[in-house]
């Protein structure tokens, strides 16, 4: 049985111990804390798999791979955000630092796998660092994937309790301009100004979206200049690119590539790209239904399936051919800011819909002869 008070208990425990990306001392300390939450509900120890940007947890059930249950443990939030925002359960809300993205899917997922009277094909894999591109697990999640033949990511899920059947194309550019410095009053004439110059490529990057593909180019953060009497000499800005189509994807890194500036000196570095492909649609189609049966099941009528722009680890899957369902993990809002929030009330009947989810995906898994030649 699926108590919400277990349920809040592991919540509030993960939660406390703090993981921030690319701090891999504390994303060690969270590991084993996800360690412990999965052996004491599942029964058996997790593999702990070392990477150089933090550990990742992987867990058998044993038998014919069939499912792989994907997340992610780090979070976006700098160690001693805790101090600021404990776990805290009041007005039907769990909130604090990672409480949504994603750390209840972590917990749901571990309640959903428990409940199961056969784990035989059910695969575990919270990795280390979603948040910063996934570039040390990529390999192991498509590996996972390959050999299951289906995933189910618990990301969040999108406004309204919806699953997401579809994810945009994700990625960042970094622009570095190198110029010359000079004294901005006595000799200005003598700099190459690569603050103008990044100003002057700032507004031509800020045309290449495409409101009829769905394609979004954005300017996010930017630096320049060294004091405000010199000429700046150098210049960075990153750009968030998102995509639907795969085509545009080529036509964003041809853009990118061709910038040029008329600012007579000035030099531009162009690195970075889009790093998760779009999740296409047809990924989850056999799946939704699935999951909207599941729903049914346990009480959840209406559910509802929608493509967002953000990306996540279901992005890889689908990409190489594997059945992806992502957005099955906690309901909530606020994902990356201070207002981070899980509706308690959909907890249980969430972890619910995912146990009859993964009875109906085990149930119509065909026995495949050779999974590693995929």
């Amino acid at each position: 049985m699926i108590e919400l008070d277990a349920l809040l208990s592991d919540l509030g425990a993960l939660v406390t111990v703090e993981s921030p990306s690319l701090d891999v001392a504390a994303l060690t300390v969270s590991a084993a804390a996800v360690a412990d939450l999965v052996e004491r509900r599942l029964g058996s120890r997790p593999e702990i798999i070392e990477g150089p940007q933090g550990p990742h947890v992987h867990w058998r059930g044993g038998g014919v791979p069939a499912v792989l249950v994907l997340g992610h443990h780090d979070t976006v939030f700098p160690l001693g955000t805790l101090l600021r925002r404990p776990f805290a359960v009041t007005d039907g809300r769990a909130t604090g630092p990672g409480v949504f993205d994603m750390k209840a899917g972590i917990v749901q997922a571990v309640h959903a796998v428990a409940q199961l009277a056969d784990r035989s094909g059910v695969e575990l894999l919270f990795s280390s660092d979603e948040e910063v591109g996934s570039a040390t697990s990529r390999a192991l999640i498509e590996e996972r994937a390959l050999a299951c033949g289906t995933v189910l990511v618990l990301e969040p899920s999108a406004d309204g309790g919806a699953v997401k059947t579809a994810r945009k194309g994700v990625g960042t550019f970094e622009v570095h301009v190198h110029g010359k410095a000079s004294h901005a009053g006595l000799e200005p004439e003598k700099g190459i100004n690569a603050l103008v110059a990044a100003a002057e490529l700032i507004g031509t990057i800020a045309t290449f979206g495409d409101p009829a593909t769905e394609t979004t180019v954005t300017p996010t953060m930017a630096s320049a200049g060294t004091a405000e009497n010199v000429v700046p000499a150098e210049a960075t800005f990153k750009v968030d690119v998102r995509v639907v189509e795969p085509a545009e994807k080529a036509r964003i890194e041809r853009a990118m590539a061709s910038l040029s500036t008329s600012v007579e000196g000035a030099t531009i570095e162009v690195g970075g790209g889009l790093n998760r492909p779009p999740m296409a649609p047809s990924a989850s189609a056999t799946l939704f239904p699935l999951a909207v049966a599941a729903a049914a099941e346990v009480g959840i009528e209406g559910l509802r399936g929608v493509g967002v722009g953000g990306g996540s680890d279901g992005n890889f899957t689908a990409a190489i051919g594997v059945p992806t369902l992502d957005g099955l993990g906690a309901v909530g809002g606020g994902a990356h800011a201070d207002h981070e929030h899980v509706l308690v009330a959909d907890l249980v009947p969430r972890t619910r819909m995912l146990e009859a989810l993964l009875t109906r995906v085990l149930s119509a898994a065909v026995p495949r002869d050779d999974l590693t030649s995929r």
